[in-house]
């Protein structure tokens, strides 16, 4: 029964999530109401099942970004692997963005992922609350707005197109915040003062180093690439935009109904996780020639090493999700029209990472 209703929901969910991008928030909310009861109804049917992993399937998403340091790390390291044990399987799947990461969720072919703040916030929003939790955070910083030479002040704008990775991504979220600061109106559809195109990031270099944009809000290893390749500057470093510089780029998500039915499992992910952040804290070279070789092989861009070690310093990596950030993120994307207003109480559940941390020693995250 429970299988049936979360087939609904997730084909609901990859409907509103269209109607999202289209704008029809009245028709978007009926169906968000849907796939609520849907949603509530499958999740309550596995509600305190448990398991100690033997024979568990687990499929883990992330992206070719240097801001996924952690998850890279963690997969070609094979400290995911040991940490979970030869009774579960691991399998990963990359990605551009997270609104892909969502549908593959929500079609039930992916069951945690390693995602920026704004996507996460869609799921939690058009699920209501039912779809994910934010279990852990992975990366503060490593994103910024690199432009052509001949802009040199957010002024200079006006009638110029930009990139971001995806459609309602952080990072697009990011832009059209700031640019709405700044004066400029957008749209979802590309028109306004400052026309914003999403395209994968990969594209977006390339479409820059020939002319064809005149910048992009992205992340590492990007933003430098386009600095390095194309031949940009920085306009905006996002740590700038944040009290301490710290923001949430990435953290770890999981399905909800996978963390009810295999705690253990995504206990044993979490263990993966802290042993990666450090791994990567302590052993940098190591780290960012596994992440400059995954990037090359998943991606076909090579990444020099000096330009990996100037992105490197960007960035903080930490299990700490920098909860208060994901709030100012979501009221960026009410006010832009992206989503409706919504409640996050309930999205992190930072028990298990705590257990992980406690039996290490370490001092726990406060619970948002």
């Amino acid at each position: 029964m429970a299988s049936s209703l979360l087939t609904i929901s997730t084909k609901l969910l990859n409907m509103s999530i269209l109607i999202v991008s289209g704008g029809l928030k009245g028709l978007k909310r009926s169906i968000s109401l849907l796939l609520a009861t849907a949603l509530l109804a499958a999740c309550s049917s596995v509600t305190g099942q448990s398991s100690d992993g033997a024979g568990v399937a687990l499929r883990l998403g992330y992206f070719p970004n240097v801001t996924h340091a952690t998850a890279i790390v963690g997969v070609e390291r094979g400290i995911f692997a040991d940490k979970l044990g030869s009774g579960v399987t691991l399998t990963t799947q990359t990605f551009n963005a997270g609104g892909d990461v969502i549908e593959a969720l929500f079609n039930g072919g992916l069951d945690a992922s390693y995602i920026g703040p704004s996507p996460a916030i869609n799921a939690w929003a058009q699920s209501q609350g039912q779809a994910i939790r934010i279990i852990s955070g992975a990366t503060s910083g490593g994103a910024s707005l690199v432009v052509s030479q001949d802009v040199t002040s957010p002024e200079q704008l006006a009638g110029k197109t930009l990139a971001t990775p995806q459609l309602g991504n952080t990072q697009d979220v990011a832009l059209r915040a700031w640019l709405l600061e700044q004066g400029f109106e957008t749209d979802l559809e590309g028109g306004g003062e400052v026309a914003i195109t999403p395209q994968a990031n990969a594209d977006a270099l390339s479409a820059f180093t020939a002319g064809e944009l005149d910048g992009a809000w992205v992340p590492e290893p990007w933003a430098t690439l386009m600095v390095e390749q194309g031949g940009g500057h920085v306009l905006v470093d996002e740590r700038d935009l944040w009290p301490d510089g710290r923001f949430v780029t990435t953290h770890l998500i999981v399905a909800t109904s996978f963390l009810n039915e295999h705690p253990e499992v995504v206990k044993k992910l979490l263990e993966g996780q802290v042993a990666a952040t450090e791994f990567v804290n302590d052993n940098p070279e190591d780290a960012q020639e596994a992440v400059a070789t995954a990037i090359d092989q998943l991606t076909g861009s090579e990444v020099d090493p000096d330009v990996l070690a100037d992105a490197w310093d960007s960035m903080e990596f930490t299990n700490d999700p920098i909860a208060a950030s994901l709030t100012t993120s979501a009221a960026d994307a009410v006010e832009l029209g992206i989503i409706d207003q919504v409640d996050l109480a309930g999205i992190y559940e930072l028990g298990p990472l705590n257990e992980v941390l406690a039996a290490e020693g370490r001092e726990p995250i406060a619970q948002p």
